[in-house]
């Protein structure tokens, strides 16, 4: 009996999804079946489709809606899967995380989840905050801001190019809607784009 729950965090354009698909890859290739789930909410690449910047993508086994019971999906699956790897954890609700922990504790089966830690506030993810408490692995992926430095924040941007501060936790998108800095930078740019609109009101 040793499976664990892992989770695997980090910025965006940290290539998590990517580390997800390579992961499933090396399971398949020693011939242990995988169930490849991600949550219902994002919607970014299409309902099932796990697609990672870098061009590798998969279809998920299961879309997993928020009253979903995670644990009773996998139990009542007709064929035996060894590992389950979930992609874009942080969506998904403490009550599924719950029920990850409890197919590691009860059914001996290793979980893998990929995602973000934090919104574009810097706020934790509920999901992500229920994982940083169950798991048994925690493992950061790293990326770099453009000065250099770890990228820590995940700064939502707007369509001219200005850091966005405020509006709903979830809003999907890519390269074109995120940034990945660190902490400095993004409170340097918050700063300075706030001193450029309020010049410009003068």
């Amino acid at each position: 009996m040793g499976a664990k729950l892992y989770f695997k965090f980090g910025a965006m354009g940290s290539s998590k999804s990517a580390q997800a698909l390579i992961t499933k890859f090396n399971y398949e290739e020693r011939g242990m079946k995988v169930w490849l789930i991600k949550p219902a909410v994002d919607t970014r690449d299409g309902a099932a489709l796990i697609r990672s910047r870098i061009g590798l993508e998969a279809e998920a086994d299961r879309v997993v809606g928020p009253h979903d019971d995670i644990a009773a999906l996998f139990r009542a699956l007709p064929e035996k899967r060894d590992v389950i790897i979930a992609d874009e954890a942080q969506f998904f609700t403490p009550e599924h995380i719950d029920q990850l922990a409890d197919l590691v504790d009860e059914d001996d089966v290793p979980v893998l989840c990929f995602g973000l830690a934090t919104d574009f506030q810097t706020h934790t993810f509920p999901g992500s905050h229920r994982l940083f408490e169950l798991a048994q692995s925690i493992t950061e992926i790293k990326t770099v801001c453009t000065c250099g430095a770890k990228a820590t924040v995940n700064a939502r941007i707007d369509g001219e190019g200005h850091v966005v501060t405020g509006g709903e936790q979830v809003v999907l998108g890519g390269n074109d809607c995120y940034v990945a800095m660190c902490r400095r930078c993004w409170k340097k740019r918050i700063k300075r784009e706030a001193a450029e609109r309020a010049a410009a009101q003068r």
